[in-house]
C-alpha cells in the first residue's frame, strides 16, 4: 500500500531501494497471530524470506519462533531476540561449524534430511555431552503445483527423507544415543495459493502418523513447514494472505494425536507484501515491438523474475499521463534476464519517473547481489 505521503517521500531519496511499510506488517501479524492463536498453533517466521532488522525485530516482538537454513541465520535470530528454545534449524546441507554453533546456544530443534545428517549430529553431541533434539523432514511426494524451482515435496527433489527409507532411518537412531526423536517435520513448496495443496499434505502426514504409531512412535511435535502464498498481481486488493483458511485447512483435516504441538514456517506470506522495490526510470528507448523503459534497479536487487520468470505489479507513481503504451520494463545489468516485465500496458513513461515494484518484501533483498559489481542498495523503513 502506496500512500502519497510515501511518494513524497520517495521523491527525497536515492534510487534504487527497498521501503518497508511497517503498518502493513503489523496489520499482517494482527490477523496471523489472531488465527493461529484460535488453535494454539505455533509459528516460526522463516529468516530467508527478509532479514531486515526492523522487520525482524517486529516479528520477534510478536513472541513467534524463527526457521533458520543456515549458522548465520540461526546468529542473526540470536542476535535479533529471538529465543535459543524457539529457534529451529533446517537445510539439506548443514556444515559442522553451524551445528556446533547451534548445539552451543541450545537451540529448540533441528529438522534433519538424512541418516548421514543424523549421525554427524550426534557424533559432535557426543563431543559436548549433549542430546540434540531432532525432527525427521519427510518428503511426502506431494506436488505443491507451483515453480519447479520452488518445490520441495516430490521425491525428485534433493529435499527430506522418503517414506521408503524410514524404517532403516528409525532403526539407526535407536543406536545414536546424543539425539531424541522430538517431530515430524514437512515443507512441500513456496507460494502456494491453492489451499487444497494443504489439505492433500493433512492426509498425507495422517497416513504417515499411523505408520509411525504402528511402530509404536509419537512425536511431541508436528511441522508442517509453510508455502502459503501472496498475491503479486493485486496487492492493495489482497494485501494479506488468508490465514483464516490456511489455519482451518490444517485444523479440520489433520489428526493430531493427544498431546501434540503443531509448528508452522512462515516467510513470503508475512513480510511479502510490506515491501516494495523504488527505482527510477533512467531511459526510454524505442523497439520494435515494445518500448523499452530502462530504470536503474536490476535483477541485482529483485532475482525474483530472472530466475522464477515472476510477475510482480509496476506502477508509474509520478507520471501524469493517461494515454496508454506497452513497455519492457529492464534493468541495467549485462543480462538479456535483466527484465521485470515484458509488453506490459503501462502509461506513457519518461526519464526521471519513479516505478514501484511492488510485494518485494520477500525473497528481494535478501537475495541481492554485488553482480556487475553494483553497489548494495539502501533499505528504509516508514
Amino acid at each position: 500500500m502506496i500512500t502519497p505521503q510515501h511518494i513524497e517521500q520517495y521523491k527525497k531519496l536515492k534510487t534504487p531501494f527497498y521501503h518497508y511499510n511497517l503498518d502493513v506488517l503489523e496489520q499482517t501479524l494482527d490477523l496471523l497471530t489472531a488465527e493461529s492463536n484460535r488453535y494454539g498453533y505455533h509459528i516460526h517466521y522463516a529468516l530467508k524470506a527478509n532479514v531486515n532488522d526492523a522487520v525482524l525485530t517486529a516479528i520477534k516482538n510478536r513472541q513467534i519462533g524463527a526457521d533458520c537454513v543456515s549458522g548465520n541465520e540461526v546468529n542473526k535470530a540470536l542476535e535479533t531476540g529471538f529465543a535459543a528454545n524457539n529457534i529451529v534449524f533446517a537445510g539439506v546441507g548443514k556444515t559442522d561449524d553451524e551445528i556446533n554453533f547451534a548445539l552451543d546456544k541450545d537451540i529448540f530443534c533441528f529438522n534433519c534430511e538424512s541418516l548421514p545428517e543424523m549421525e554427524v549430529i550426534n557424533e559432535l553431541a557426543e563431543k559436548k555431552n549433549k542430546v540434540a533434539h531432532i525432527a525427521l523432514r519427510i518428503n511426502p511426494n506431494i506436488n505443491a503445483k507451483t515453480h519447479h524451482y520452488i518445490t520441495t515435496g516430490l521425491e525428485e527433489n534433493k529435499f527430506g527423507i522418503n517414506m521408503w527409507e524410514m524404517a532403516d532411518v528409525i532403526h539407526a537412531i535407536k543406536s545414536l544415543s546424543h539425539i531424541k526423536l522430538v517431530g515430524l517435520h514437512f515443507h512441500i513448496g513456496s507460494q502456494i495459493t491453492d489451499l487444497e495443496i494443504f489439505r492433500s499434505l493433512c492426509l498425507r502426514i495422517n497416513e504417515i502418523q499411523e505408520w509411525f504409531y504402528q511402530h509404536h512412535i509419537i512425536v511431541e511435535h508436528i511441522n508442517v513447514g509453510g508455502g502459503l502464498g501472496v498475491d503479486y498481481e493485486n496487492p492493495d486488493s489482497n494485501l494479506i494472505p488468508d490465514f483464516k483458511g490456511y489455519f482451518e485447512q490444517f485444523h479440520q483435516f489433520l489428526a493430531l494425536r493427544p498431546q501434540q504441538h503443531l509448528h508452522f514456517e512462515l516467510g513470503r506470506s508475512i513480510v511479502a507484501q510490506c515491501g516494495n522495490l523504488i527505482t527510477k526510470v533512467l531511459y526510454v528507448k524505442k523497439g520494435v515491438n515494445t518500448n523499452f523503459a530502462i530504470v536503474d534497479a536490476g535483477m541485482t536487487d529483485l532475482l525474483r523474475p530472472a530466475l522464477y520468470q515472476a510477475t510482480h505489479k509496476i506502477e508509474n507513481l509520478t507520471t501524469k499521463s493517461t494515454e496508454l503504451e506497452r513497455y519492457d520494463v529492464v534493468g541495467p545489468i549485462c543480462e538479456s534476464s535483466d527484465c521485470f516485465a515484458k509488453s506490459l500496458l503501462f502509461p506513457v513513461t519518461q526519464r526521471g519517473d519513479i516505478i514501484a515494484i511492488r510485494t518485494a518484501g520477500a525473497y528481494g533483498e535478501v537475495m541481492a547481489s554485488n553482480y556487475n559489481l553494483r553497489t548494495t542498495i539502501a533499505s528504509y523503513v516508514f
